[in-house]
């Protein structure tokens, strides 16, 4: 009858035979088999842990491109907060000034809730209301000109100009919607055309303390932001050259300056371009 089992010696070049056994083919056969699945389930782990660490990275690049249009999102979210505020503030002072409401809240602030005091605080309001609308609905080309920027709001220079750039904080791209004018903490901020205050106070967004004036029929408005102090009050009519607050570092900022914004028909302009430098003999670092 054929042996059909295998002889395995295991043997030492000096010592002679160590081992011996044998093994059936079919226990070879087993061994065998048992090696190619091992084999295979090391090739299918591999293959499976490489497909885990790439979908991984897909995720990891999707998470930073969702991040950032949720950034994006947010600062959107922010500006439409800030100018339905803007809107909302001045859609009270008007609604003084055709009597619907009384201004409680200045009435309270100067005189306290006495309703004789309110209402003499209110006709105050309406004052100021009725000089800020005889001068949006005056017409002439010199008026016109007054309603336009066209002065530095504050003697320094421009540390960060208008347009894309790096986010101090965060380190990644955003758009910058107005300059940035370096000068000493409590510099005096001038308003840079005619026209009446829409908002004076804090700009959780990121502004601080800031003020906005509108320009009136130029359809110029402007922004002065991180300011150290406000000056004026909303619905104050103001003048070019007349100061409104003091330059700060209030709100999200790495150090005092101005943050100076100029809007056309509610869009954001370039504020360079209504700067003027020729007329004092200002190197374009330099405001006057």
């Amino acid at each position: 009858m054929t042996d059909n089992r295998f002889l395995i010696i295991i043997a030492h070049p000096k010592l002679g035979c160590i081992n011996r056994f044998s093994i059936s083919q079919v226990g070879l056969r087993v061994a065998a088999g048992l090696a190619s699945l091992a084999l295979l389930a090391v090739i299918g782990l591999a293959g499976s842990y490489f497909r885990q660490a790439k979908e991984n990275e897909q995720l990891l690049s999707q998470n930073e491109v969702l991040h950032e249009r949720y950034e994006s999102l947010a600062l959107t979210s922010q500006e439409r907060d800030r100018q339905v505020a803007s809107l909302s503030d001045l859609a009270y002072q008007i609604s003084i000034a055709y009597g619907i409401q009384r201004d409680s809240r200045e009435a309270e602030d100067a005189f306290g809730p006495d309703p004789v005091s309110a209402y003499h605080a209110s006709l105050i309001q309406y004052d100021r209301l009725q000089d800020a609308l005889h001068w949006s609905s005056s017409g002439g080309s010199d008026l016109l000109a007054n309603r336009t920027p066209s002065i530095w709001p504050v003697k320094g220079r421009i540390s960060s100009a208008y347009g894309k750039r790096l986010d101090p904080f965060s380190g990644r791209g955003s758009f910058h919607s107005g300059i940035d004018i370096s000068a000493d903490r409590e510099s005096v901020v001038r308003v840079t055309a005619d026209g009446f205050v829409t908002a004076s106070g804090w700009d959780s967004s990121g502004l601080g303390n800031y003020v906005k004036v509108s320009h009136g029929k130029s359809g110029f408005s402007t922004i002065y932001g991180h300011l150290h102090e406000c000056l004026v009050r909303t619905g104050q009519a103001v003048q070019r050259g007349e100061l409104i607050g003091l330059l700060g570092s209030s709100g999200r900022t790495t150090g005092a300056h101005l943050h100076y914004e100029v809007e056309s028909n509610g869009l954001s302009v370039n504020p360079y371009r209504y700067l003027n430098s020729e007329t004092n003999n200002y190197t374009l670092s330099l405001a006057d």
